[in-house]
């Protein structure tokens, strides 16, 4: 882990916003987090992610620092072990984390450029294709929502 002093704040590199990325044979990415509800099959883990900034002496009176509250959904076989309030690791796989990478920014900006582009080339009106290109998006946003069930299946967290 790198670790580093720039304006009185010590930056940790290698655990940007608090991410923990294993490098072992496991190569899950950690993060940990507190048991929010619970039901059957399903609990609910909130985890606080924040900038290198956020541990900062000073970042209370500079606008650079954010901290920002996440829900996350585990579906697991059986939630009886676990207890509201109850701090636990949420992991996920590399694979798991590049295929939400993709589905959330990768495929959505191929489409807004490609679409951008073809009107632009037909068009030949900025305007247009900026629109166009925007507006492209909500039916891909929307099949997202649509599919979210199979989704989910492939794109799944774990508590460790």
């Amino acid at each position: 882990m790198l670790i580093y002093s720039q304006n009185n704040c010590i930056f940790a590199v290698a655990n940007y916003c608090y991410v923990y990325v294993s490098r072992s044979m496991t190569d899950r990415i950690k993060h940990s987090g507190i048991i929010e509800n619970i039901s059957e099959r399903h609990v609910v883990v909130r985890i606080v992610q924040t900038s290198a900034c956020a541990a900062c002496k000073v970042a209370g009176h500079c606008h650079a620092s954010e901290m920002k509250e996440k829900l996350i959904d585990v579906f697991c076989a059986d939630s009886s072990g676990y207890k509201v309030g109850q701090q636990v690791v949420v992991t996920a796989s590399r694979q798991v984390a590049n295929r939400a990478l993709l589905l959330g920014f990768g495929l959505p900006f191929l489409v807004l450029v490609g679409v951008l582009f073809i009107v632009l080339r037909l068009t030949g009106d900025e305007g247009v294709a900026a629109l166009s290109g925007l507006v492209s998006l909500v039916p891909y946003y929307l099949l997202l929502w649509l599919f979210r069930g199979r989704i989910s299946e492939r794109v799944s967290f774990g508590i460790e």
